[in-house]
């Protein structure tokens, strides 16, 4: 008998991977959480029935996540992440030298437990002097902080259960708040090709748009995740993703990626028509 496992990303589109054994399924305080081994993508962790990453291509999201903002200021020293339970963005985090804290807010313990056991590859870098886990609601956490984050970056789930309280404007609002004057602020933007997908970009494109004077957005392209076209919002108080992206110092650090460098950095920005439109739309 064969195992598959199906995300379905539309109620007519389906997506499934060939699965080799499960390695682990476990219902955590706020969601179920399972690891599968796969021949095409290797370890794949799901929540709640929803594909988050995959040992074949998690370098994708990680990287285009965290050396966009880091190139257009290498100098960041403090950093927010709000989720990333699976470690991947602290992971590229870590490779700053000149990163002297990482606060990292993940509400569920056991999602970090379990990518601790069997996803090595991105959980590697949690237990850096510079990484302080805290568990418990990032949308409660960034209340508290003013003028403190050089960076915040909200690699979250996607706009339900966990998740939803991060795509609010309250939420972006205090974000604002949170960070320094030459601050920048990365969320993951959802995918604008399927109806609901798009939707949920539009209505987040939005609320920071109302709260940060600039806001954009940038893509990259992932084969597992809904149509493989994927945005990232890159808001900020004073910073241009592509006018002050400083490739000469970040190039000048050596660091080997997979995916990103500075020139598909300024590549990404530039949008398909029909994107633009979307976020037009969203900003009437």
């Amino acid at each position: 008998m064969e195992l598959w496992f199906t995300e379905e990303h539309t109620k007519n589109v389906r997506f499934s991977i060939k699965v080799d054994k499960q390695l682990v399924s476990r219902q955590g305080d706020f969601q179920r959480i399972d690891v599968f081994e796969t021949k095409e993508f290797g370890k794949v962790l799901t929540l709640d029935g929803f594909l988050m990453v995959t040992e074949k291509d998690e370098f994708i999201y990680h990287e285009m996540i965290t050396h966009v903002p880091m190139a257009v200021n290498p100098d960041i020293k403090k950093v927010l992440v709000i989720g990333a339970g699976d470690g991947g963005t602290i992971r590229e985090l870590t490779r700053y030298e000149k990163v002297e804290r990482i606060d990292m807010v993940e509400i569920d313990r056991e999602v970090v437990a379990v990518c601790k056991e069997y996803l090595p590859q991105t959980a590697c870098k949690l237990e850096d002097e510079r990484v302080h886990i805290h568990y418990e609601d990032g949308l409660k956490f960034v209340r508290k902080p003013v003028n403190e984050y050089d960076l915040i970056i909200v690699d979250s789930t996607d706009p339900f259960g966990p998740g939803e309280g991060l795509f609010t404007k309250e939420f972006y609002g205090n974000c604002f708040k949170a960070l320094t004057e030459r601050g920048i602020l990365i969320n993951q933007h959802e995918s604008p090709y399927y109806e609901n997908d798009l939707k949920a970009m539009q209505r987040a494109h939005k609320h920071i748009k109302s709260a940060f004077p600039i806001s954009t957005v940038y893509q990259m392209h992932i084969p597992t995740y809904p149509s493989g076209h994927w945005l990232f919002g890159f808001a900020s108080k004073g910073l241009s993703p592509t006018k002050d992206l400083n490739a000469e110092k970040w190039n000048g650090l050596g660091l080997k990626t997979k995916y990103y460098n500075t020139n598909l950095h300024l590549g990404a920005f530039a949008l398909p028509n029909y994107v633009m439109e979307l976020l037009e739309e969203s900003s009437l």
